[in-house]
């Protein structure tokens, strides 16, 4: 059995993109919280329950990062005995838990929404727009921050779901400020409000459905699973495979472990390296395990009968 981990180039490079990710996802949250405790301030100053909320929703997000930055840190802890692969599923977990609490933060604002319809507060809107222009700002700046560089896994898009999710927020407070004051229409923020609240719930789907697809060993979406099956079986020396499996550690970490019958023209290690190399060289998977077994007895000559035939 041989392993193909590459450890030597990834290990330290990975490190170091999972340290300036966590950096970013503070400032984040030093954002976002910040922000949100002048938007509470705000709201109670204009009796604005659309700012309320909005900071409501805004404590969520703070949440989110907060949780985010924890399994940023927790996932740069090095394998144990017990947890071979690491703590990089941690991300995966955080990104799961994001997506749930969009979800939940959805109905939140149904529920919301109706209630304000049935019942349209009278605010300030002047202010309203002013203290949502400069929160829509402030998302902004976060999504920028957290949207730099080139690692961008599970866990940092589902902090960025939940930052665009309050920026869109912003904008539907934005709009209902300006229809308040301009022309006195109050229902406008529960209108706009379903409007986004069916898009943050169309992000938290895809956040559940990509984090649960790694948690049951899903193969991932960017892997051809039948050309890693015809790749190896047209590597010399196989004479055919079984168990193979393709599944994603990690966001980023994709494996695969493989059986192989080898056709007694080559030694197993070599075959098993030659296909270790061969799907790292074709399609970029660095982390093979290969199992080489002996052909069934049946299949192997004897060394008598080879003499005979000579």
């Amino acid at each position: 059995m041989t392993h193909d981990h590459a450890h030597a180039r990834e290990h330290a490079p990975a490190h170091d993109l999972r340290a300036a990710t966590s950096s970013r996802l503070a400032v984040a949250l030093a954002l976002t919280s910040g922000f949100m405790l002048v938007e509470v301030g705000a709201g109670l100053f204009t009796r604005s329950l659309a700012l309320l909320s909005d900071a409501g929703h805004m404590v969520t997000d703070a949440a989110a990062l907060a949780l985010a930055l924890w399994a940023q840190r927790v996932a740069l802890r090095p394998p144990t005995s017990r947890r071979t692969y690491g703590f990089r599923r941690a991300e995966t977990l955080a990104a799961c838990a994001n997506g749930v609490a969009l979800g939940v933060t959805t109905v939140w604002i149904v529920v919301e929404a109706i209630r304000r319809w049935q019942h349209p507060p009278d605010v300030r809107g002047g202010w309203m727009l002013v203290v949502a222009t400069v929160g829509l700002g402030v998302n902004l700046l976060s999504a920028w921050v957290l949207s730099r560089g080139e690692h961008h896994g599970a866990n940092t898009r589902a902090a960025l779901a939940h930052v665009m999710a309050d920026a869109a927020g912003s904008v539907a407070a934005m709009l209902a400020g300006a229809l308040q004051m301009l022309w006195g229409w109050r229902r406008a923020d529960p209108v706009l409000s379903v409007v986004i609240a069916g898009l943050i719930l169309g992000r938290a789907w895809r956040l559940v459905r990509d984090a649960v697809d790694v948690l049951m060993e899903g193969a991932p979406t960017d892997v051809d699973v039948a050309r890693v099956e015809a790749i190896v079986r047209e590597t010399p020396g196989v004479a055919g495979l079984h168990d193979l499996h393709v599944w994603t550690v990690a966001e980023g970490f994709p494996a695969v472990t493989v059986h192989v019958v080898l056709d007694g023209s080559a030694h197993g290690v070599e075959v098993a390296r030659d296909v270790a190399a061969r799907l790292s060289r074709e399609l970029s998977l660095e982390h093979v395990t290969v199992q080489p077994e002996a052909p069934p007895a049946s299949d192997i000559v004897p060394a008598e009968r080879l003499r005979r035939r000579r």
